[in-house]
């Protein structure tokens, strides 16, 4: 929370040097963000593309194959569920696939980006 408050007498001011708008265009040009980006899009495009077919598919088929939707599997549970179902299994396997892939290759990367602009230092070009 920031406000304009004057910090405490006697206090340091501990907080993060406040980057340039110089040097946030230094950083969105290197080859280390471009990077960062590159690992960000070959991941979210490709499943964002793949949940949309797959979400469309389903629509299709609800629409247009009512009565291969309403095949019955066992008991009262159809096609139409159990690919209703697979929607929000899909939905959550695909924000833990982003959170691992996050954590495992984008948040190192973004840390030392954000470690280096706060420290003052400039950006490898």
């Amino acid at each position: 929370m920031v406000t304009d408050a004057p910090p405490p007498e006697g206090g340091t001011d501990t907080s993060p040097a406040q980057p340039t708008t110089e040097s946030f265009v230094e950083v969105q040009r290197s080859a280390e963000f471009g990077e960062l980006r590159r690992a960000h899009r070959s991941f979210a495009f490709p499943l964002t593309i793949a949940f949309i077919a797959w979400y469309l598919l389903y629509v299709l088929l609800s629409n247009y194959a009512g009565g291969f939707m309403g095949t019955k599997l066992f008991g009262n549970v159809n096609v139409a569920l159990v690919l209703g179902l697979g929607q929000f299994l899909t939905t959550f396997l695909i924000a833990w696939f982003y959170s691992r892939h996050a954590a495992g290759k984008l948040d190192p990367k973004a840390e030392r980006i954000k470690s280096r602009m706060e420290s003052g230092m400039e950006a490898d070009a």
